[in-house]
């Protein structure tokens, strides 16, 4: 198995698999089970499920709909979206999901970060960071609640987290963020060269060359894409899809990545 997962990252909205560019314009996929059985064939590394309006809109997250999901997957599986709470995470991991990832409540409640990792194990817990320049091209947290900037630092921010107990992060650059143009591999070196635990990167991947930068280059320990793993190609239809195996491990060996 490879060293560096590559996980497709999967967008819920109303049950129902979407697709955004910069947080925006949200494009239907199809549905979420029926995806985790073509990626079930092709031996995904893991998966991230994250429904995008469950905190904005001030609901729990769809259990129902995350149980159909567990059921359906064979391999390592993270939910994020509308948790609020230790019940929360407690039923999501009850009903057979290994990760979750906290973004508004990382913001809004840090302390259900510390009490996360107490309670469940640091290694269960991701924070989610979103990040976007500002007028000025200063990186800034985003907040996708309110749709502004959080106007905190993402290094002193992820540092704050990772002290509360955070096991690992997923960083997203806004900016890139299906565009296919690649991950900002500048905003992953400041987070990776600051913290002590995984930073999974995840933003802009247009083709695979892209994931060994964010490694290379962005000192990433996993890749996250959307795009990717829904598309046929850029500006084509939806085809649910993944990299073949021997296609990462030249792409990884020609960068120098361990890939056994």
């Amino acid at each position: 198995m490879l060293q560096v997962r590559v996980i497709p990252c999967l967008l819920l909205r109303d049950q129902s698999l979407v697709k955004t560019v910069k947080f925006k314009d949200a494009s239907y996929i199809g549905d979420p089970v029926n995806a985790i059985k073509i990626y079930n064939e092709k031996e995904v590394d893991e998966l991230i499920f994250l429904d995008i309006t469950a905190s904005r809109e001030r609901r729990r997250p769809p259990f129902e709909t995350i149980r159909e999901i567990a059921d359906e997957c064979f391999m390592p599986l993270a939910y994020g979206g509308g948790i609020t709470s230790v019940e929360d995470i407690r039923e999501i991991f009850n009903i057979g999901v290994e990760k979750v990832s906290l973004n508004a409540s990382a913001m809004y409640n840090p302390e259900l970060i510390r009490d996360a990792a107490e309670i469940f194990g640091s290694q269960s817990v991701v924070v989610a960071i979103d990040v976007k320049k500002n007028l000025w091209g200063k990186y800034e947290v985003y907040n996708h609640v309110t749709g502004k900037s959080a106007k905190f630092d993402p290094v002193e921010y992820a540092l704050r987290m990772e002290a509360l107990g955070a096991g690992e992060f997923l960083v997203t650059s806004v900016d890139q963020e299906g565009t296919w143009e690649g991950y900002d591999t500048q905003l992953l070196k400041r987070i990776t060269s600051a913290v002590h635990v995984p930073v999974i990167a995840h933003g802009g991947a247009g083709n695979i060359d892209d994931f060994a930068r964010a490694v290379a280059v962005g000192g990433a320990s996993a890749v996250a894409t959307g795009s990717m793993v829904v598309y046929q190609k850029k500006d084509l239809g939806v085809l649910i899809n993944f990299p073949r195996r021997d296609a990462l491990d030249d792409v990884f060996d020609a960068s120098g990545i361990p890939t056994e």
